[in-house]
């Protein structure tokens, strides 16, 4: 083992418990309001709410929302939170902004969903193809739908059934991307409820920055497509090895096998997300949740190529394609999605994200060093989080070993008892456009707070 590693420190399990009680006790003692109405919730809600994940929230009940505006969130027992969760990148660029408020009442007045395009489709497919250089776009209401629908043109063209996802991956619902690996095994995911088929049958998967084993995956040549988010998200934050989307783009060619990228949470990047801050070429691009500022929408892009093969069958609109959907492009979504394309997701407001998220990163890291604690911090773009490793994971497989749910709960339930909301599944924080350095610097402090408490002289050295 390493010098430097033997002098760090590891928290002591009992001293998380001990701390991990009081913080609960503070919890129900302030938040009997969001009790109360949880209580009522569970005679008509499954779980207590209107959607199951929402039961994730660090503390023994989930708070209920009265208000949420900019950088900030109100719940019913009305404490306010300064947000870095920003509804798991659904209001990334800040809840409820003006410009799309404003927006949407507008269209509101003038009709909601009819089943016909409107001019503002047309100013956002040219938008998008200006972002992403894609020059054919089409229109969902959730990323989910958007991957799905990829997917399905991907395997029309390319006349194969299987699509090749990275371990620890996630892309909505889709079935196909729903799986762990096991021993090299493809497996449904922990807790997956009911997948309609053993995913071995539709899905190949390898651990990212693996190439060899990416290699050998499609040179079966019965992948239509590789469905990937450009830098990982979801199991904490995996960036790319040097050459890896270069090799990456190499090998799908290669093998005739189509690349999908996923932007729907790396647009924290830029304004055309990982794919243009790194001038990434992929044959399909995907987008969701933070392109309407909180409205339900998505958006897919595809190259001449894709479109020239795909449109034949798109133009005979004979029986039911699978692709598209009544409510998909409808008046309301587009109106939102123009407003926050034109002026929220900006140059302007990444200037002003990045660097506060380069300060919160940074900070972060100076107390984790301070107090030789093994854990990591990683950034992309408007995007910190930081995992209980001493260097941050290179793959799916890699970050799980590093996973520490008991350390997440605490932190998160310490967070929340002092008016700072972060993501329910990991230690995950957005820098949205209304977010200050006075913010950041306050999760700082609540950060260097509880590493204090925690990393006390009763703390153990790491093992030999």
């Amino acid at each position: 083992m390493h010098a430097w590693y033997k002098k760090m420190i590891t928290v002591d399990r009992s001293k998380i418990r001990k701390l991990m009680e009081r913080e609960e006790k503070n919890f129900v003692g302030t938040h009997s309001k969001s009790k109360a109405i949880f209580e009522r919730a569970k005679s008509s809600l499954l779980v207590g709410v209107p959607m199951n994940w929402m039961i994730y929230w660090a503390g023994s009940y989930p708070i209920f929302l009265k208000e949420a505006k900019g950088a900030y969130v109100t719940d019913v027992d009305e404490h306010r939170y300064l947000d870095f969760c920003l509804g798991d990148t659904g209001a990334m660029f800040g809840h409820s902004p003006e410009p799309v408020v404003d927006a949407v009442i507008r269209q509101l007045r003038r009709g909601i969903t009819v089943m016909l395009p409107t001019k503002d489709s047309i100013w956002v497919g040219e938008e998008l193809e200006r972002r992403f250089d894609l020059p054919y776009w089409q229109f969902a209401l959730t990323a989910t739908d958007a991957n799905r629908f990829s997917i399905r043109i991907a395997r029309d063209i390319t006349k194969r059934k299987k699509i090749l996802v990275f371990n620890g991956c996630y892309h909505g619902s889709v079935d196909e991307a729903l799986i762990s690996l096991k021993n090299g095994m493809v497996i449904p995911i922990e807790g997956n409820i009911g997948p309609p088929v053993d995913p071995a049958i539709t899905t190949r998967a390898v651990e990212f920055n693996d190439l060899n084993a990416l290699e050998a995956a499609l040179a079966h040549k019965d992948v239509a497509c590789v469905l990937c988010e450009p830098a990982m998200t979801n199991c904490g934050i995996i960036l790319p090895e040097p050459g890896y989307h270069d090799a990456l783009r190499d090998l799908t060619q290669r093998f005739g096998t189509l690349l999908i990228i996923d932007e729907t949470h790396t647009i924290c990047c830029g304004p055309g997300g990982y794919t243009a801050v790194y001038n990434l070429k992929p044959d399909v691009v995907t987008l969701g949740k933070p392109l309407g500022g909180g409205i339900p929408v998505a958006a897919y892009g595809v190259s001449q190529e894709v479109a020239d093969r795909a449109l034949e069958k798109i133009k005979a609109g004979i029986g039911e394609s699978g692709i598209g959907g009544t409510l998909s492009g409808n008046a309301l979504s587009v109106a939102a999605m123009r407003a926050t394309l034109e002026h929220v997701i900006t140059k302007e407001a990444f200037e002003r994200m990045i660097p506060l998220a380069n300060r919160l990163a940074k900070g972060i890291e100076e107390i984790i060093k301070a107090k030789k604690l093994p854990w990591y911090v990683v950034r992309l773009g408007a995007r910190v989080e930081y995992g209980f490793g001493a260097t941050s994971p290179k793959n799916g497989r890699e970050s799980k070993d590093v996973e520490d749910l008991e350390l997440d709960e605490l932190i998160h339930l310490y967070a929340l008892n002092r008016g700072i909301l972060l993501t329910p599944f990991h230690n995950m924080m957005l820098i949205s456009p209304y977010i200050t350095a006075k913010d950041v610097d306050r999760y700082i402090n609540v950060f260097r707070e509880c590493v204090e408490e925690l990393a006390t002289p009763s703390c153990q050295r790491a093992p030999e």
